[in-house]
């Protein structure tokens, strides 16, 4: 991987083994975590994307290469780089105006 993933890059990211009710298999996920941190660490914080929709306050509806769905905010992780497979793109400005909004109204409050 050349440089670092970035804020708002979609990658796509194998997320098993999974336990319990965390989301499954590889899929599209978002990454939320500052520039600052990616750069350093060799963490990651990533909120999976969905096309199941759900009608939770911690889902944030997007477009995306042509599919709608949702940004799961309740399904959180740290991933290591190892993990992200294949830079997807990145979100639109509106999108991630939305995800920012509802991470600070999650964490904030």
């Amino acid at each position: 991987m050349v440089g670092y993933p970035r804020r708002d890059e979609v990658w796509l990211t194998a997320l098993d083994p999974s336990k319990g009710s965390e989301i499954k298999k590889t899929r599209p996920c978002l990454v939320v975590s500052p520039d600052e941190v990616n750069e350093s660490l060799r963490t990651v914080l990533v909120a999976p994307m969905t096309t199941t929709v759900r009608s939770y306050p911690t889902r944030i509806h997007l477009s995306f290469k042509s599919k709608t769905g949702q940004v799961a905010l309740d399904q959180l992780r740290a991933v290591d780089r190892q993990r992200l497979i294949t830079r997807l793109g990145v979100v639109s400005p509106k999108a991630s105006r939305e995800v920012s909004a509802a991470l600070v109204e999650m964490f904030v409050r």
